[in-house]
């Protein structure tokens, strides 16, 4: 819906939710089981070695360079020919129902191939494969590969996540399941999944990252045994950062009358939202799977729901009844609009609460509930002004952003809810309000989280569409799957309030191919519209200028890096590489209706605790050695003035953004390190990109954005630290982060000065500090009143080791986390921040050590190992609770010549 002054989104809308409590109570026949336990794994010792029950042929890799500038062309497709037996003509039907056209969709020929294959049979003997749990990321537990000739490089986190494998499940369905619809529902598999069942080829799905479901009703015995057997095709080169590898999130198994609720078949909307009322439109899409004809009826009720998800009290509203004719072998949609009064509005904190409401949807044939299906929703506004940006229920909320990439740091991509909230907490005391998808759909449950947290989401599909950036990534699926994937990533996702925007694309070859380009975004589009027309699209462009056609396609402009310009330094000149002046006034010109925001940001390096000299003098500088980096020990330097060529330094970004207002924000690159992309150094094992390392310890980088995103917080933070016994009588720089205005610096209680932040600066530096050991204090002050201050402080020897846990309770379900921060110091509890020194974990109770880490990208031992060296006085371990067993976990860390500590964990 655009104007010429803005374009406002109306509406809801949660993820919808599938429950077996209906069915628990007799009122619905649906359930939903999880199916997560007691999978049997095996692995294939190379890609030669596996079996040829492959999707499709690919091409052959020619050139495996990995380290290239993230910002480099893509290419176009190579043309394969197949010269055997592929799958493809038989998973392709799997995606019929995301093909609006008939005449498009796919026929299944005749035959089952794979059928014979051992693997796939009930009596094939698995007892000597590995048991495993998910969800399951066969590769995080390593070994890392080392050197420059390694089969999988930096790029892709040097794991082995290629290859091929089978997962393979017996299903107990009994007897009285008969006559019922039964469903497979996989929330993600990497990648090019394929399904048999008692030996029957069911179907698949290649994107890795999309939700699907398989029809599993005609392949099924009752009243006994089913053999569930899922293979999965993860090709090396097929990714720019880590993907994970396996079945790494919930399995599901959903049971249904014939005559139910489709997939992902609520849509609700709201519009006309004030104070005193809103209207909220509800579309329900229902499958009668069987041979005759069926008359239902629909009636739906809208309950509140409390912090923790549950209902509160009785029905605030309910729509009127609808009867629907549903033919057979087809389906219906009815559409219903009711008036709620007073509504409680989600919005995002602090000023706003993410209030939720679920709607709970009954189906009645003859008399009988014969299904039950229930939407979370939530009711807002979101109107995009391109003047001034994004108001969310009449409130002007600036976008203080992050991208995310789908890793869970050592826990690899295994998708965890407690390991997901935890990031997310950690990013909302930073002050951030809103994430970035980077670059594909997430884990249906962060959904949930940044629901009922508030973030504001940019929820996005498609790394690559036709052209590629690696060999084997997904332009090679992208012709035969692009209008499958892209409807079910809308369906699932967009009853979600925190969903704001859809992004089809990050920084895509097509922008370099002008008006054939344009087309391909202008077919996704017209996708994406027709499953959600109520919010706007996007594109993350980073080559796109405003005078090409591609710009014209999305409803808001989102810029990779163009706002602040990208190589404007002049050792850029000559190169090329893109090369691009400050473009937020230029689209902004050309554009004038549209929002613009920035899809990316800043990109900048750092190693938390790693400070190296000298220090630029300039407020953003590329990352070369001497010059914040160090290529012999893959590290950047911590003064937090570093980034990528392509990118800038916070300093640089906050500067265009205070100079462009009409723009609507940032999401940073990046939130959290992540596994792969350990630019500049593709030796190493994760990124260097965060405010956040990869145990979740916050580099000097985060105080920097909290001085920002959270003025009102009174906080001041120092950098370095003070132990630096070789640059006695040296300058080594002192900077200062504040919420404040000024501050005064003090070592060894000596004034070093007072200084005020000048227009367009964000931080305090006192460049001409020679060092000695001692103290160093900082008084912060704001309006000239006194805000915070910090003491920073020359330690003594390493002595001891502290720990703390992130909580002290955790639920006793097998998949409750605690995250036990460990640290070294001396006598006086002091942490020491240049200490390395080996630590050794330990565990007593009801729990499961399940990773360590510490931190350092260039770090590669197993994150599965129980010894971590501390890196720059701190180590991570993560202990996961047992199942059903309510009792006291006590974790014990030792290190060689220091004080051993433990930590009590009580597991309910």
């Amino acid at each position: 819906m655009r104007n010429k002054n803005r374009l406002i989104l109306i509406g809801c809308i949660s993820l919808l939710t599938l429950t077996n409590s209906f069915a628990q109570s007799g009122k619905s026949d649906r359930e939903r089981i999880s199916i997560n336990e007691d999978w049997s794994f095996f692995k294939y010792e190379s890609a030669a070695k596996a079996d040829k029950l492959i999707y499709d042929v690919r091409p052959e890799i020619t050139d495996n360079t990995e380290n290239k500038v993230a910002d480099a062309k893509p290419t176009e497709a190579v043309e394969v020919e197949a010269k055997q037996e592929v799958l493809k003509p038989w998973i392709l039907p799997s995606g019929n129902d995301f093909i609006n056209d008939p005449a498009k969709r796919h026929v299944r020929p005749e035959g089952n191939p794979g059928g014979d294959f051992p693997f796939v049979q009930s009596n094939f003997d698995d007892n000597s494969w590995e048991k495993v749990n998910l969800p399951h990321d066969w590769a995080i537990k390593g070994p890392f590969q080392k050197g420059w000739n390694s089969e999988v490089g930096g790029g892709m986190g040097r794991l082995p996540v290629n290859g091929v494998a089978w997962y393979r499940k017996k299903l107990d369905i009994p007897a009285s399941d008969a006559g019922k619809s039964i469903f497979l529902d996989i929330d993600g598999a990497m990648s090019y999944a394929i399904v048999w069942l008692n030996g029957q080829l069911v179907g698949g799905w290649p994107y890795g990252y999309n939700s699907f479901r398989l029809d599993l009703t005609s392949f099924i015995k009752y009243g006994g045994e089913n053999q569930l057997a899922i293979r999965i095709d993860n090709p090396n080169h097929s990714a720019r950062w880590y993907p994970g590898a396996g079945l790494y999130r919930n399995v599901w198994l959903t049971k249904t009358n014939p005559v139910h609720v489709g997939q992902w078949g609520t849509y609700v909307a709201t519009k006309n939202i004030l104070k005193e009322s809103a209207t909220i439109h509800l579309a329900v899409s229902i499958e009668n799977k069987t041979k005759a004809d069926a008359t239902v009826e629909v009636s739906t009720s809208v309950y509140a729901l409390d912090g923790k998800g549950n209902k509160t009290g009785k029905s605030i509203v309910s729509f009127a009844s609808l009867k629907s004719k549903v033919v057979a072998d087809g389906s219906a949609k009815l559409e219903n609009s009711v008036t709620i009064k007073n509504p409680r509005l989600w919005g995002p904190p602090p000023t706003q609460q993410p209030n939720l409401y679920v709607a709970v949807t009954t189906l009645t044939q003859n008399g009988k509930a014969i299904d039950q299906y229930e939407t979370r929703f939530g009711i807002r506004s979101v109107e995009f002004n391109p003047d001034k940006g994004i108001f969310v229920n009449g409130e002007p909320i600036k976008i203080q952003g992050v991208n995310q990439h789908h890793d869970l740091g050592a826990l690899g991509a295994a998708f965890n809810t407690r390991a997901a909230e935890r990031q997310l907490e950690i990013l909302r005391e930073m002050g951030c309000n809103a994430i970035r998808m980077a670059h594909n759909p997430p884990a249906p449950e962060l959904l949930e989280l940044t629901d009922r947290m508030g973030f504001l989401v940019i929820d996005e599909i498609f790394d690559s569409w036709e052209r590629k950036k690696t060999p084997h990534d997904f332009h090679l699926i992208f012709p035969d799957w692009s209008e499958a994937d892209t409807r079910a990533f809308i369906r699932r996702d967009r009853n979600s309030p925190s969903v704001i925007m859809w992004s089809f694309g990050n920084e895509v070859g097509e922008q370099y191919t002008g008006d054939e380009g344009a087309a391909v975004a202008k077919r996704l589009y017209d996708f994406v519209k027709e499953e959600d027309p109520t919010r706007p699209t996007t594109l993350a462009m980073n080559f796109a200028k405003s005078d090409m056609p591609l710009p014209q396609v999305p409803d808001v402009i989102g810029l990779n890096y163009q706002g602040e310009g990208i190589r404007q330094d002049p050792e850029f000149e000559g190169t090329e590489r893109i090369r691009t002046a400050p473009q937020y006034d230029a689209f902004h010109a050309k554009f004038p209706t549209k929002v613009i925001f920035s899809a990316e940001t800043a990109s900048a390096f750092s190693s938390r605790g790693i400070y190296l000299f000298p220090v630029t003098k300039a407020n953003s500088s590329p990352t070369r050695d001497g010059r914040g980096g160090d290529s012999k020990i893959c590290q950047v330097s911590s003064y937090e003035l570093y980034a990528v060529d392509f990118g800038s330094s916070a300093d640089k970004v906050f500067s265009s953004l205070d100079r462009h207002p009409f723009v609507a924000g940032e999401f940073v690159w990046n939130g959290f390190d992540y596994i792969g992309e350990p630019t500049p150094y593709y030796e190493a094992r994760s990124s260097y990109s965060g405010m956040i390392d990869l145990a979740g310890f916050k580099k000097d980088r985060f105080f920097l954005y909290q001085s920002r995103w959270r003025p009102e917080l009174p906080m001041v933070h120092i950098l370095p630290h003070w132990n630096w016994a070789e640059r006695v009588g040296e300058v080594t720089p002192v900077h200062v982060f504040t919420s404040g205005d000024e501050a005064e610096l003090f070592l060894n209680g000596k004034s070093q000065g007072k200084k005020k932040k000048g227009e367009y600066e964000y931080r305090l530096r006192w460049d001409d500090i020679t060092y000695e050991p001692g103290e160093l204090k900082v008084v912060a002050y704001k309006n000239g009143a006194k805000w915070a201050e910090e003491v920073v402080k020359t330690t003594g020897e390493a002595s001891q080791l502290q720990a703390t846990a992130d909580r002290s309770q955790i639920d006793a379900d097998g998949k409750d986390l605690a995250f036990i921060t460990v640290k070294i110091t001396d006598k006086d509890g002091l942490m020491v921040p240049r200490s390395n020194n080996r630590i050794e974990f330990s565990i007593e109770g009801p729990g499961e050590i399940v990773a360590t880490d510490n931190g350092d990208s260039y770090n590669l031992e197993s994150f599965a190992s129980h010894q971590r060296a501390a890196f720059n006085g701190m180590a991570l371990v993560i202990v996961r609770s047992k199942k059903d067993k309510s009792e006291k976990i006590t974790v014990t860390a030792k290190s060689s010549g220091l004080k051993e500590v433990k930590v009590e964990i009580q597991s309910k």
